[in-house]
């Protein structure tokens, strides 16, 4: 198949989940003889035109002149020029900035290429956009739905949501991770940090990600360990959170960190990790902190349980995640092995990459046939 990945910032990842998850799937499906191209961002600092056997395009996009309103040209240039390269499927990472264009092409008319569209969860439930932004959002979502070819959700709960909100029926395609055995503890020295003597956090502060919640709780806490925050905190409301844990000398905020295994590392070395994520479906970042056997404390809700099932402890406000960290002495001896345990294997059994991927060519080979 030639397939068309389009809709991130670009590979190799350097900024979050949609590009890890373009990176891993990418290589994959080139290195079973897939032919693959995915486009980049202009200022993406890998200026190759090929990586690890995936074609690169390089597409113009304003974002530093005019912020996030960029994507709508950038992904409008991609998929104007991705749809005359010959390709059978184009695989959208994401609907927000793109669905408006599918009238515009006529997507729906056309034979070739497929448009396949990856839902992310409900963009217009996040906390960062305004009342119009969200009406917008919804909208965008709308045209998707009426106008892709096929919709892919990366969690039940998404496909639930898309069933009952528009009679639309979607594959439900996860993300992937590799379980990790190898743990270099040297690791912790260039951070400044002991086993076990921290908690881990790693998001891309917005938000819905429930920033805030966390530093709360831990600010009320009485927790002597430390509490490190993994992500880039230039924007306002990474500032903003910065400002709120000022003073309190146990939260760090350590920026963007993009080593898979330095990140392995911290994860597992960690009393626990914080998984605040609550509008999207299955998070990479969350199956990364299962794969490297770390005790996980995540936000309530039915997108991160679908994914944990049992193997967690659950909070809902600042107060509950307050007594999960006081109490996770007790936690690790009561319950972590079995956690760990069942978190493995779902990793290996059912979230493995190469699982992953060949469910994507199944699906994907199935459209073609179609």
């Amino acid at each position: 198949m030639k397939i068309a990945i389009l809709g991130t910032r670009g590979i190799p990842n350097n900024y979050g989940g949609f590009e890890q998850f373009a990176e891993y799937l990418s290589v994959g499906l080139v290195e079973r003889g897939h032919s693959v191209t995915v486009y980049n961002t202009h200022f993406h600092p890998f200026q190759e035109s090929e990586y690890k056997g995936v074609s690169i395009i390089k597409k113009y996009s304003p974002e530093a002149q005019i912020g996030a309103a960029a994507n709508f040209i950038y992904d409008f240039s991609c998929l104007k020029h991705a749809l005359n390269q010959g390709f059978d499927i184009i695989y959208e990472a994401g609907y927000q900035s793109v669905s408006y264009t599918y009238p515009i092409f006529r997507i729906r008319k056309r034979k070739s290429p497929i448009i396949v569209t990856n839902m992310d969860g409900m963009e217009w439930k996040r906390a960062k956009w305004s009342h119009t932004v969200k009406k917008l959002t919804k909208k965008f979502e709308a045209m998707a739905v009426k106008h892709s070819h096929h919709l892919i959700s990366d969690n039940q709960g998404i496909a639930d949501y898309y069933h009952k909100e528009y009679g639309q029926y979607s594959e439900v395609l996860e993300y992937g991770a590799d379980l990790v055995s190898d743990f270099d503890v040297n690791t912790l020295e260039q951070y400044g940090l002991d086993p076990r003597s921290y908690f881990m956090l790693i998001a891309r502060l917005v938000p819905e990600n429930n920033i805030e919640m966390a530093i709360k709780a831990y600010m009320e806490s009485c927790s002597k360990e430390l509490l490190v925050i993994v992500g880039n905190y230039e924007s306002p409301y990474g500032q903003k959170m910065r400002e709120l844990a000022e003073g309190d000398s146990r939260i760090i905020f350590q920026g963007g960190i993009y080593d898979k295994v330095k990140l392995d590392d911290l994860r597992y070395y960690s009393q626990a990790y914080l998984h605040g994520h609550s509008v999207g479906g299955t998070n990479p970042s969350l199956l990364e902190a299962m794969a490297s056997q770390v005790l996980i404390f995540a936000h309530n809700n039915a997108y991160n349980k679908d994914v944990l099932q049992e193997n967690a402890y659950y909070y809902s406000s600042s107060n509950e995640l307050k007594g999960l960290i006081e109490g996770v002495d007790k936690i690790r001896l009561s319950d972590y092995d079995a956690f760990n345990t069942n978190n493995s294997k779902r990793i290996t059994n059912y979230y493995n990459w190469d699982s992953i991927i060949e469910r994507h060519i199944e699906v994907f080979s199935k459209y073609l046939d179609r």
